[in-house]
């Protein structure tokens, strides 16, 4: 994932109370690598500190008074700052400063930075609901996404002036995922709609017992995150996991097998691509009891269990021309020959297959050691933190599987 360090970010800060975040969102994006320049309204200067940017980006904090100004003017900063960026992030973005946005003034240093560079622009809005809601301020949002403008809508909840609402500034990660989004270098999943599924499922005997495995869910979150990254509509079914669904993906949560299933057929014809990540169990027990068991009395007990259903296999079997079906496989052994068998039994287009058991294991882990297999045989290994192994499987799909794309 190279291509989120080492970029050129332009960060304007507007005079709104939820300046104060401001600094943390630097560190956010110089803590990988990046470089970031800062600019401030006037009005944002009484409301942060430009030495807390300068020190945290490691660069002068650009004010309004530079701008035409007689010993630093020459440098023409709004169109010096305007070239260099490959993004601009404003945050937060004010009524005030989306209504210069919509209209193109450039009277101010940031405003006429907008105007002047080429490159994405991300508008962040946070103000009071009234003046969010107010018809003017939507109709400049509305102005500024005709211009090009990329706009993340502010969030629900209590405002600084007392009251609560819509106009809160989204939380710094949301920004920084909205801009790498932007950032991203392929766009190849543009129009499509993927759906994932990730995490285990939960089996229960009692109201309290169930059987499940220590699957975390990370891998199948980060194969949405990329796929959202790369331009595609999201759905994330989510079996139990102590992980935040992942920003602009839509997370459907369930806990057992057969919720699961309901889930992915209902959306199956929807979907152009369907990554089965999820570590479904393959038994249930076949009697649920109401009431808890109590262990008083039984030196041993018996369960008898009946299979799920395989949701993979199910899906295989009903998927229409041009989707293309990504499956996992966890294994504890004959890798290889297991992940084969199982593209064709399941009538998948690749698998990625990884151990579970010893150093390399993957439950719970932040790192993956994955074989993709496609029904050739071909087979591609790699080794990585996961998000840049979903990176990979991904790459994987467009070159190996471009003849099975919807649309080809």
């Amino acid at each position: 994932m190279d291509w989120k360090r080492n970029r050129r970010i332009l960060l304007g800060i507007s005079g709104g109370i939820a300046a104060y975040k401001a600094p943390d969102l630097v560190r956010g994006f110089v803590g990988l690598g990046n470089e970031v320049e800062v600019v401030l309204t006037e009005s944002a200067e009484k409301l942060v500190s430009p030495l807390v940017l300068s020190t945290l980006s490691n660069r002068r904090t650009w004010l309004q008074s530079d701008f035409l100004d007689r010993e630093k003017g020459w440098m023409i900063p709004h169109i010096s700052l305007g070239e260099w960026a490959e993004i601009a992030v404003i945050a937060p973005c004010t009524a005030n400063m989306l209504r210069r946005a919509a209209n193109g003034e450039a009277e101010t240093l940031l405003g006429a930075i907008l105007v002047a560079t080429k490159a994405p622009i991300l508008l962040c809005p946070a103000m009071n609901s009234n003046m969010w809601e107010h018809p003017s301020t939507l109709l400049h949002a509305e102005s500024c996404s005709r211009l090009g403008y990329h706009i993340l809508e502010p969030d629900t909840g209590f405002l600084a002036c007392g009251t609560e609402g819509k106009g809160r500034l989204p939380s710094n990660e949301k920004i920084l995922e909205e801009s790498w989004r932007i950032l991203c270098p392929n766009h190849d999943l543009s129009g499509k709609k993927v759906l994932v599924t990730a995490g285990p499922t939960w089996e229960f005997m009692d109201p309290v017992r169930f059987i499940s495995n220590p699957s975390s869910g990370k891998m199948g979150y980060a194969m949405a995150k990329t796929a959202w990254y790369r331009g595609a509509e999201v759905t994330l079914v989510s079996g139990p996991v102590a992980i935040q669904p992942p920003h602009g993906v839509q997370t459907i949560q369930v806990q057992s097998a057969e919720e699961m299933k309901e889930a992915v057929m209902g959306r199956l014809q929807d979907s152009d691509y369907i990554v089965k990540a999820a570590a479904v169990g393959d038994y249930r027990p076949k009697t649920r009891l109401e009431e808890k068991i109590k262990r008083s009395g039984r030196g041993t007990m018996e369960v008898l269990f009946e299979q799920n259903p395989d949701i993979a296999a199910l899906a295989g079997s009903q998927k229409r021309s041009g989707q293309i079906l990504i499956g996992f496989a966890a294994e504890s052994h004959d890798l290889e020959k297991n992940a084969l068998a199982k593209i064709t039994g399941k009538n998948l287009d690749f698998i990625v297959a990884n151990r579970i058991s010893g150093p390399a294991s993957a439950f719970g882990s932040e790192t993956n050691t994955i074989q993709i297999f496609d029904r050739s045989g071909f087979r591609r290994t790699f080794s990585g933190s996961k998000e840049e192994a979903a990176w990979v499987v991904w790459d994987f799909a467009a070159e190996k599987g471009s003849e099975l794309a919807p649309g080809s």
